[in-house]
């Protein structure tokens, strides 16, 4: 076994005027922190001159306390190396201790905040873990320059600027900012200035910081059927009033939104919608942002998958042909990129910039530099350009494998929505099938079959699945689809 190192010292009182000799109350703390699991089998101790310093005592007590944990065998000692937990302890010994905690053995009255409710516990469901075929979210991180990316992480990490290491800006790194405002004006066409972009830990806390500034509880907001699940979560938390607005081919349709007065804010993903993948078209696009002029309301526009369009261009942001400045702009690298990446950025109106940044103060202060530093310079040397170009062009191919594949093994039995963008299709099932027993049967052959129902929130959800091929390999796609068909359709 490999031993942990970190010699820290256990956290154990050491109570001079106690009737218990000195000796005695440093082997039971080591002894009850190795029974609670606090200290694991392998795990490197303190000397004792370390320790007798760290707890004011000398050096004799702990010298007597490590000799009788060794002879005990709570200890093991390597000449050279110094003291370790033994590695050889019984698994139970670590466990179920009666010093540990139980979640029994609380008393009183435990109360947290009614907003909990709202909250759905973290999906443990197999199909939304795990990699194989069709994941969604999952990059071909395969493809990744990781070299290149690791030499300028080498880069910054040995000769980091001293503003990078002290100092605080809720927006984050202005020659980050800079760079993105350049991608966004000539990728995005968004009208913007670095003073306006804030840099957040992906689309989620942007849309959580939005909420703050924009929202109060009671508020009525217009969201996307179906749409992004988080989202709604995330408005319900804030006490907002959810009305559904059903998306077609040609996305949100502002026309059919709910007859309701005072609406807040709409949020929609124009340039590929979640989860059927759709682009909203120039018509939709106008009469949304005469609507936000007219009603006094805000766009939130998450620009989803954006960069990665097969059959045309891509689309220019709804941002961009906004002239009364009533639109919010977020952005993420994480899925261009890599998932565990967690930077985004928002472009905000000029008016609210000092609102976000309070609030951005307040609840995280400031995000951290290195990584921005990192991309900074990525961007700056064209390899993003580079990657995007590449990645169009494979998961292209890899689009292609599946929609041939879909064509050849399930012919008209599949609708098949939103091919034209991202790294998803949706296929919606024929009346009489029902995606969640099948999401779960396909879970176990290593098939991640998203369901499209769990993104429905209203009466009458579409059962389909959302199917991604980011992380499939064309080669791969046929054979995939073959086990899907004999899991459907035996």
């Amino acid at each position: 076994m490999s031993h942990i190192g970190s010699p820290l010292s256990p956290v154990f009182r050491i109570d001079r005027d106690e009737a218990k000799p000195l000796h005695r109350q440093v082997y039971d703390g080591y002894r009850n922190a190795i029974l609670r699991g606090d200290l694991a089998p392998g795990q490197k101790i303190p000397s004792s001159r370390e320790l007798a310093a760290d707890v004011c005592i000398s050096r004799f007590p702990v010298l007597h306390a490590y000799a009788q944990l060794l002879a005990e065998g709570y200890f093991e000692s390597q000449i050279g190396s110094g003291t370790f937990v033994s590695a050889t302890l019984p698994e139970q010994t670590t466990s179920n201790h009666n010093g540990a905690y139980s979640e029994h053995g609380f008393s009183g009255c435990r109360p947290v905040a009614k907003r909990n409710r709202v909250f759905p516990a973290f999906p443990r469901d197999s199909h939304l873990r795990g990699w194989g075929a069709f994941g969604l979210h999952q990059p071909a991180c395969d493809q990744f320059p990781f070299k290149v990316w690791s030499s300028l992480v080498n880069r910054h990490s040995h000769n980091p600027w001293s503003n990078s290491l002290q100092r605080i800006d809720p927006m984050g790194s202005m020659r980050f900012r800079q760079t993105i405002c350049r991608h966004l004006r000539t990728a995005r066409s968004v009208r913007c200035e670095p003073e306006q972009i804030m840099i957040v830990s992906g689309s989620q806390q942007a849309l959580d910081i939005t909420s703050r500034v924009l929202l109060n509880p009671g508020d009525t907001v217009l969201v996307e059927e179906p749409g992004y699940n988080l989202q709604k979560t995330l408005l319900e938390g804030a006490g907002c009033r959810i009305k559904l607005v059903p998306v077609d081919e040609q996305g949100m349709d502002i026309a059919k939104a709910p007859e309701c007065k005072g609406v807040k804010a709409a949020f929609v993903t124009p340039s590929h919608q979640f989860p059927l993948g759709s682009t909203m078209s120039a018509t939709r696009r106008l009469h949304l942002l005469n609507w936000a002029h007219r009603e006094g309301a805000w766009i939130i526009e998450d620009d989803y998958d954006s960069e990665f369009r097969f059959d045309a261009r891509p689309i220019a942001s709804l941002q961009g042909l906004d002239v009364n400045a009533r639109v919010i702009y977020i952005g993420t690298f994480s899925k261009i990129l890599f998932p565990s990446l967690r930077i985004g950025y928002l472009v905000i109106p000029r008016d609210l910039v000092s609102l976000f940044e309070a609030i951005r103060f307040a609840t995280d202060i400031f995000p951290p530099y290195l990584y921005q530093e990192v991309l900074a310079d990525f961007m700056e040397l064209g390899h993003l350009g580079r990657y995007i170009r590449k990645m169009r062009r494979i998961y292209g191919e890899r689009r292609s494998a599946l929609l041939e594949s879909l064509h050849a093994e399930f012919g008209d039995f599949f609708v098949v929505h939103g091919t034209s963008a991202g790294m998803h299709v949706a296929v919606t099932l024929p009346e009489g099938f029902n995606d969640v027993d099948i999401s779960a049967r396909a879970a176990t052959e290593r098939l991640m079959l998203w369901r499209l129902s769990r993104y429905y929130s209203g009466k009458n959800p579409r059962h389909g699945f959302v199917l991604g091929f980011g992380s499939t390999p064309a080669e791969h796609m046929s054979s995939a689809v073959k086990r899907m068909h004999a899991l459907i359709l035996g």
